[in-house]
């Protein structure tokens, strides 16, 4: 069972390069990449900050291990000149003739920004994206040359080449947690992501039916082997409770918030059973996204609940194995069979 032929769009994750060898790094980045193929995903989705190795040369090795994955890109904007965005991606198209998302960022560690000298509030940073991704686009798209003189940028007669085909055109995703990250990912035309609420509380963003959610899911044939797999993957950590506690405590991001001051979830539900909807590997600094966690049955259901709020992405957790995509295949297909019944 794989992801392919579903109209809803599935992303896995890159692992990071923290705590790891080189050779053993590199060899972790080429099984994620081959198994999120050979399950169907579209895409994976590849990580930025200051403490891990570039998003464009783990992509390059993305792209040489597989034949149709595509990176999804993470772009900090204080990180590199949008017309250097522009030129890698042409650049890539180029070499390999394949395509790439990007995943456009307007925040990321505080103290990361910090230390690069960028301290511009919340909302503002959304705005410095847009104008950004607009620059991005209008080369990609090359139908003239790109002036603008904005807030935050100043480009004059800026072309592009080589040229990008117009079918290699990026998707654009970027966080919609918040106010301001809806109104961008409108702007620009993104796919707004969230990090969601459970099914009965979550809302879709409001600017139209399309948008993402960001999940990991661990689901067996029964709940109490699910719940099993997840308590030893991501068992109690005091130390990584604090770390959460301390990184909730220097951030200013709107998603961050929202799940910190949530419970943690899998309390005992009206069937006797964990509620699906467990928070602990992020409150133990172990991953930044919520978990469902159950039957196939149960967390197809959940899944479900996404989807007829209008969820046409998912960016997936980064998978231990090619068997824990297996599942989510099995999950995905009897969700996508939920939703339209």
């Amino acid at each position: 069972m794989t992801f392919s032929g579903s109209p809803i769009t599935v992303f896995s994750t890159c692992p990071q390069s923290k705590d790891r060898g080189a050779y053993e790094y590199l060899q972790a980045v080429r099984d994620v990449a081959r198994w999120s193929e050979d399950a169907g995903c579209r895409g994976i989705l590849v990580y930025t900050d200051n403490g891990i190795v570039d998003p464009w040369l783990v992509s390059q090795v993305i792209l040489e291990s597989t034949q149709e994955l595509a990176p999804l890109i993470a772009v900090q904007p204080v990180y590199m000149h949008p017309y250097t965005v522009a030129k890698m991606v042409t650049s890539l198209a180029f070499m390999h003739g394949r395509r790439v998302s990007l995943n456009m960022l307007a925040g990321g560690f505080k103290n990361d920004l910090i230390a690069l000298g960028d301290q511009t509030p919340h909302d503002e940073r959304y705005e410095r994206t847009v104008e950004y991704t607009q620059i991005v686009i209008g080369l990609l798209r090359g139908e003239a040359p790109v002036t603008t003189h904005g807030r935050y940028y100043d480009v004059t007669n800026l072309k592009l080449t080589p040229r990008l085909p117009a079918e290699l055109l990026p998707e654009m995703l970027i966080s919609g947690s918040s106010p301001a990250g809806r109104a961008a990912a409108q702007a620009i035309g993104a796919t707004p992501i969230s990090y969601p609420n459970p099914p009965g509380e979550q809302e879709g963003p409001g600017i139209g039916k399309d948008f993402g959610v960001r999940v990991g899911i661990v689901a067996r044939d029964s709940a109490d082997e699910a719940w099993r797999v997840a308590r030893e993957r991501f068992p109690e950590d005091r130390e990584g409770q604090i770390t959460h506690k301390l990184a909730t405590a220097a951030s200013d991001s709107h998603w961050h918030e929202q799940l910190s001051g949530r419970d943690g979830g899998g309390e005992l539900d009206a069937r006797g059973e964990p509620h699906p909807y467990w928070l602990g590997p992020f409150k133990s600094y172990k991953t930044f996204c919520p978990y469902l966690v159950g039957s196939h049955s149960r967390v197809a259901a959940e899944l479900a609940g996404y989807m007829r709020l209008g969820s046409t992405h998912f960016i997936l957790d980064i998978p231990p194995s090619r068997e824990e995509l297996e599942h989510m295949g099995i999950v995905f297909a009897e969700a996508r069979a939920v939703a339209a019944g």
